[in-house]
C-alpha cells in the first residue's frame, strides 16, 4: 500500500475533510496514514493566525515624520573635470600594463608546454584508500537501507513501485560485492555476514525469472525479516563515523 504524503494530508486538513475522496478512504484503511494525518492536525492546530493591525489614512505620513530627522540631507557633487580625466588616463595605463603581463605569462605557458614533461603517478597512501572505502561503504549502506524499508512495504501489484526497486538492487547487488571484497581484507566478520544477507537478498530480488509477483514479495519480506538484515545495515551504518574518526587519528599520529 502507497503512504500519503506530507503535502496530502496537510491539503486534506486545509479542505475540511472536503478534498480527494480517495485520500478520506485511504485515511480509513490506513493505520499508518492515520497515525500520521492525527499528528498533523495537532500540529496545525496549535497554529494560530495572526492578524495585522490596523492602518489608518495617515499611516505612511506618520512613519515618514518619525524616520525623517534621522536621515542626512542629499547634496549633488559637482564633477571635476580635471580628476575624471587624470582617473581616465589612469586606467588606461592600468589596462595596458595588465595587457603586458598577461602577454608575457601566455609565452611563459607556451614555451613550459613546448618541452616534454614526465608524469608522475603517486600512489595514495592508506589513509587515503581507507576514507574512500568508507565513504563507499557508507553510500551503499544508506541505499541499501533504503531499498530494504522500501522492499517491507511494498505493494506487489503496483508496477510504479516495484520495477524502481528491482532496478536499484541490481544497480546494489555489483556495488555489493565490492564492498565484501573490501570486508573480507579488513578482516570484518560482522560487516561480512551482513553484506552476505544482503548479496542473496538482492539477487533474488534483481534476477527473479518469474518476476516480482506477490508470493515472491512475501517470501523476500519473511526472509529479510528472518535474517535481521534492515537491522544488520542500521547497526552498521551507525558505526561509519566511528570508522572516519579512527581514520583520522592514524593520520594524525602518522603526520606526528
Amino acid at each position: 500500500m502507497k503512504h500519503l504524503t506530507e503535502e496530502e494530508l496537510t491539503e486534506h486538513y486545509y479542505s475540511k475533510g472536503e478534498g480527494k475522496v480517495q485520500v478520506a478512504q485511504h485515511l480509513e484503511a490506513c493505520e499508518d496514514c492515520a497515525f500520521s494525518y492525527t499528528g498533523l492536525q495537532y500540529d496545525l492546530d496549535e497554529i494560530k493566525a495572526v492578524e495585522p493591525p490596523a492602518r489608518d489614512e495617515s499611516y505612511g505620513e506618520n512613519v515618514w515624520a518619525a524616520i525623517a530627522p534621522s536621515l542626512a540631507v542629499y547634496q549633488v557633487e559637482k564633477r571635476r573635470w580635471l580628476n575624471a580625466g587624470l582617473w581616465k588616463a589612469l586606467s588606461y595605463a592600468a589596462a595596458c600594463a595588465v595587457l603586458l603581463a598577461g602577454g608575457f605569462y601566455a609565452g611563459r605557458i607556451w614555451e613550459q608546454k613546448r618541452q616534454p614533461q614526465r608524469t608522475v603517478m603517486k600512489t595514495p597512501s592508506p589513509e587515503v584508500k581507507q576514507h574512500v572505502v568508507v565513504v563507499v561503504l557508507s553510500d551503499h549502506l544508506d541505499r541499501s537501507e533504503r531499498l530494504l524499508v522500501e522492499l517491507k512495504h511494498a505493494d506487489a501489484g503496483s508496477a510504479d513501485m516495484v520495477l524502481p526497486m528491482r532496478d536499484e538492487a541490481r544497480s546494489l547487488l555489483a556495488a555489493n560485492r565490492i564492498c565484501k571484497k573490501n570486508a573480507e581484507e579488513a578482516g570484518d566478520p560482522a560487516l561480512q555476514t551482513a553484506l552476505d544477507h544482503l548479496d542473496r537478498l538482492l539477487a533474488e530480488l534483481a534476477n527473479q525469472p518469474g518476476g516480482l509477483n506477490p508470493a515472491t514479495i512475501a517470501r523476500l519480506q519473511d526472509q529479510m525479516n528472518a535474517d535481521g538484515l534492515l537491522f544488520e545495515v542500521r547497526v552498521l551504518r551507525s558505526r561509519i563515523p566511528d570508522q572516519e574518526a579512527a581514520g583520522r587519528s592514524r593520520s594524525e599520529k602518522g603526520a606526528i
